[in-house]
């Protein structure tokens, strides 16, 4: 079986949306690669970013790729796949609070 048919299988998509989905993927990284320097400079200059700037940058990272990913989401189409992940994502990281 090929990588993109286990994705179809366990995103239960079509070849295209799966690579849609890749795409959207993508475009977050890329975004959120892009625009690191820029952010980053506004607030510590390059010499001197401790390590404890560094960490603090990537636990505020999370929510600003999640968002990206939300946004890039709706402009290709799949909001709501992008959605369900998110709050699946989150249900695995936080705990689901829901009782059984």
């Amino acid at each position: 079986m090929r990588w993109i048919d286990k994705l179809k299988t366990k995103w239960q998509l079509s070849t295209g949306q799966v690579i849609v989905v890749l795409i959207v993927f993508a475009c977050t990284g890329f975004t959120i690669v892009l625009i690191k320097a820029p952010v980053l400079s506004l607030f510590v200059p390059e010499g001197e970013r401790t390590w404890l700037f560094t960490l603090l940058y990537y636990l505020f990272i999370l929510p600003v790729y999640n968002v990206v990913l939300l946004i890039y989401g709706f402009l290709f189409g799949q909001f709501r796949f992008f959605w369900a992940f998110e709050k699946r994502m989150f249900s695995r990281m936080f705990g689901n609070k829901k009782s059984p």
